[in-house]
C-alpha cells in the first residue's frame, strides 16, 4: 500500500479486486436458491470498474438516480438486469426510466398515478413499508413509521385500486428495512421477509419478490460478520415455503452494497500536521470528510493503521482533516504508533459510501481510485484538479 502512495499520491482510494470476488461468492454460495438473484446497490460505489468487475461476476444493479442507471448501462448492464427504486422522483425521470425499460419500484400512491398516465396497461412493481425498519445507526434505517420510504402496508388497498383504474399489473413488490445489519439483529431481517412475504399473498399476479439489501460488515473490533450460511439456510427455506403456498415459482432479489465493497476499499492519506496540546493529541492528514464523511455523519468506526511504522510507542490521538469544520475527524482518541509527519497512514473499510459520498467543500479536490486485481493496480479515476473545478 506504501508503494500505491509512491506511485500514485495521497489521498487515494485503492480497492482490491479479490475481496470483491470473495464477498459475491460467500453471498452467493449461501444464498443458494436456484431462482435468487443479487443486484449490486450502486450507490456504496459507483465507479464504473467496480461495476464493470461485479457484472462479469454476475451481479445485476440496483440504482437509486437516472445518472447511477446511466452508468450501469455503461457498464455493460442490460436494460434487465438493472432495478431501479427511489423516492420524490419527477414525472420527467419515471418517463425516460420506462423508454428504457428500466424495472422500477414504484415509491408512493403519486408514482403510480403517474406511471398509469404514462404507460397504462403495463407492469409495475411496488416499493412497501411494512413498518419493520433496522440499521446501526438511525440514519440507515428505512424502514418503519419514521421513513420516508415505499407504500405503507396499510395503503396497500388504495395502491391496488390505482393499479387497477389504469389496468397495471403488479408483478413485483420490494422492501428494504435498512443497513449495517449484523448477527444481533438477524432475527428482524428474517421478520421483516416474513412479514413482506405474508403481505406477498394479497398480490396474485407475482413474478419476483425483492427483500432489498442491509447485510453489514463489522467495522469495530467487537463486531461479529452476519452469520451467511445461517442465514441462507432459513432464506431458502423460507422461499420454498412461501412458493408452495403461493402455488408457483418465483423470482427473488437481493441488493447488497456495503457487504461486497465496503472491505474491499481503503483509503489512503498522509500525515501533515500533529498538535501536542497539555490536553489532546491530534494527527493532522491531508484528507477530510469531504472525502470519507461517514465518522461525521454517523460517527463510523474505521479502522486506522500506520503503514509507516506499525510498531512503537502507542499513544491516544485523533486523527483529523484538512476541513474548516469541527467535525472533520476520522478517528476520535484512538490508541496509534506516534507518526511523523509524511507517515502514510491507511484507513480500512472504506469501499463502501466513501467515494460515492464524496464533495469538493471546502473547493478541495476528490482523491484518485485505483483498483487491485491479479497482483496489478491500475488507475481507475484520475485525481481532480482545483483548476477543474473552478472551471467547470
Amino acid at each position: 500500500m506504501k508503494s500505491l502512495v509512491k506511485k500514485y499520491g495521497a489521498p487515494l482510494y485503492v480497492y482490491e479486486a479479490r475481496v470483491i470476488k470473495d464477498r459475491y461468492q460467500k453471498l452467493a454460495k449461501n444464498l443458494n436458491h436456484p431462482r435468487l438473484r443479487i443486484h449490486y446497490a450502486v450507490k456504496a460505489n459507483s465507479n464504473l470498474e467496480i461495476l464493470r468487475y461485479l457484472r462479469k461476476l454476475g451481479a445485476g444493479a440496483e440504482t437509486v438516480s437516472l445518472g447511477e442507471v446511466l452508468i450501469s448501462l455503461k457498464a455493460g448492464f442490460k436494460p434487465k438486469d438493472i432495478i431501479y427504486t427511489c423516492s420524490n422522483i419527477t414525472k420527467e425521470e419515471l418517463e425516460t426510466l420506462n423508454k428504457r425499460k428500466i424495472r422500477v419500484n414504484l415509491d408512493s400512491l403519486n408514482q403510480i398515478k403517474m406511471w398509469g398516465e404514462l404507460a397504462p396497461g403495463t407492469s409495475i412493481s411496488f416499493r412497501v413499508n411494512q413498518g419493520i425498519g433496522a440499521g446501526n445507526h438511525h440514519h440507515f434505517i428505512t424502514g418503519g413509521p419514521e421513513s420516508k420510504f415505499g407504500i405503507d402496508v396499510r395503503q396497500i388497498n388504495k395502491a391496488l385500486a390505482l393499479a387497477k383504474k389504469y389496468k397495471l399489473t403488479v408483478n413485483g413488490i420490494q422492501q428494504h428495512i435498512g443497513s449495517g445489519i449484523l448477527n444481533e439483529n438477524k432475527k428482524i431481517f428474517i421478520e421483516a421477509m416474513m412479514a413482506l412475504l405474508h403481505t406477498a399473498r394479497r398480490f396474485p399476479d407475482l413474478e419476483f419478490i425483492d427483500f432489498g439489501g442491509g447485510i453489514g460488515i463489522p467495522y469495530r473490533p467487537n463486531e461479529k460478520p452476519l452469520d451467511l450460511n445461517r442465514l441462507g439456510r432459513s432464506v431458502v427455506k423460507i422461499l420454498k415455503e412461501f412458493e408452495a403456498v403461493y402455488g408457483r415459482k418465483l423470482n427473488f432479489v437481493f441488493e447488497p452494497g456495503r457487504y461486497l465493497i465496503a472491505e474491499a476499499g481503503t483509503l489512503l492519506v498522509t500525515v501533515t500536521d500533529i498538535k501536542i496540546n497539555p490536553s489532546k493529541v491530534f494527527i493532522g492528514v491531508n484528507s477530510g470528510f469531504n472525502h470519507l464523511i461517514r465518522p461525521a455523519m454517523y460517527d463510523s468506526y474505521h479502522e486506522i493503521v500506520n503503514l509507516s511504522r506499525q510498531g512503537g510507542k502507542k499513544i491516544k490521538a485523533s486523527i483529523v482533516g484538512n476541513i474548516c469544520e469541527s467535525a472533520d475527524f476520522f478517528a476520535k482518541d484512538r490508541p496509534i504508533p506516534l507518526p511523523k509527519i509524511g507517515d502514510a497512514l491507511a484507513i480500512l473499510n472504506a469501499g463502501a459510501y466513501g467515494f460515492s459520498m464524496s464533495s469538493n467543500y471546502n473547493l478541495r479536490p476528490r482523491p484518485a481510485e485505483v483498483l487491485i486485481e491479479a497482483n496489478r493496480a491500475r488507475l481507475i479515476r484520475r485525481r481532480e484538479k482545483v483548476e477543474t473545478i473552478i472551471k467547470n
